[in-house]
């Protein structure tokens, strides 16, 4: 990957972050992402409403989004980083297709810590910065917040995976 392919920013939106993980409702947790500097970070959005399945039964009278999904929501973030920067280097070394229908699974996760309740009506921010890159291995922290306060965060590990065979 070149130099200026590693620091340009960019955006997808619902439909790019669908082109690039399999997740769909009710499992998609990212809504867009607003800032994605191949190979370094990202920042997903997901837009939190009173129509998500969950808050049904957790906890009807108080509403609040489980934590293992704040955790997913930061791991499909990191999905989405991932996929894009291995297109991004399979088209810069002139291999359009090596990176078609990879899928982007968890193998680990540390350190998880839930500093706030995320309840309907919150914007969550969900910040992902690789740490460690070791080709289809990659280490991550994730942070997400909300109007800039800390909601949760945790380290994890997740792998790029080749899609199954037929």
């Amino acid at each position: 990957m070149s130099d200026a392919t590693a620091t340009t920013a960019s955006t997808a939106d619902v439909l790019a972050v669908m082109a690039l993980l399999p997740h769909r409702f009710p499992m998609l947790l990212v809504d867009r992402v607003i800032d994605m500097i191949p190979g370094q970070s990202a920042t997903g959005i997901k837009a939190v409403t009173i129509n998500e399945p969950f808050f049904a039964g957790h906890f009807p009278a108080r509403p609040v989004m489980p934590g293992v999904l704040i955790v997913e929501a930061l791991a499909q973030t990191a999905g989405v980083l991932a996929i894009h920067t291995a297109r991004a280097k399979a088209l810069a070394a002139g291999e359009a297709n090596a990176m078609a229908d990879r899928l982007v699974y968890f193998m680990a996760i540390e350190n998880a810590k839930f500093r706030q309740p995320v309840e309907p009506g919150c914007l969550l921010h969900l910040k992902v910065e690789i740490v460690q890159d070791r080709g289809r291995v990659a280490k991550f922290a994730g942070r997400a917040e909300i109007d800039g306060k800390l909601a949760a965060e945790c380290n994890f590990t997740a792998m790029i995976a080749d899609p199954p065979s037929a």
